[in-house]
Parts: structure tokens; sequence; C-alpha cells
């Protein structure tokens, strides 16, 4: 899958869940602030790159130091673990 592909399967997505899955979950997994924050940060960079590839390998790189390498706590729920698997295909995309 390439980095357009990936992003027009989970922009959207992401964009709903990652603000959910951070009121419900920030509390018990405070590192998921860093997560909804490096986020943000990496959909205004797609938003403002148009057709051009964004800048990203250092949100990725802190991304995947944050979350141990996308692993999901055993105690989360489908909407967070579905945020690391996009997280993750994203990443597997913009570095291939």
């Amino acid at each position: 899958m390439t980095f357009e592909e990936a992003v027009a399967q989970h922009l959207k997505l992401l964009s709903q869940y990652v603000p959910v899955v951070d009121r419900v979950h920030g509390k018990q997994h405070p590192e998921f602030h860093q997560v909804k924050a490096l986020w943000e940060r990496m959909a205004q960079k797609i938003h403002t790159a148009g057709a051009a590839l964004p800048q990203l390998s250092e949100e990725f790189a802190k991304l995947r130091e944050v979350t141990s390498d996308y692993q999901v706590p055993g105690d989360v729920c489908e909407s967070y673990e579905a945020v690391y698997h996009m997280l993750k295909d994203l990443d597997q995309a913009y570095t291939a």
C-alpha cells in the first residue's frame, strides 16, 4: 500500500477516533496524549502538503517510541487498538 492509499483509507477514521480514545483512555494511558498531539501535527502536515509527500519522519519516529512500536495495551477498547493499527499502517507505507 502506498502512503497516499493509506492516508485515503485511514485519515478520516483516525481524525474521528483519536480524540475519543484520548478522552476515554488518557487518564489510564497518559502516553496517548502524546499520540494525539503527534497525530494532530501529522494530520495538519498531510493537509498542508496536498499532493506532495509531507515530512513526517520525526513524528513517526516519536510515535514508535511512545507506543513501543505500536504495542496495544491489554486493557483498552477496540478503537484504541484500531488507532495503533492504522498509525502503524501509515508508518509502514511512509517508510516503504
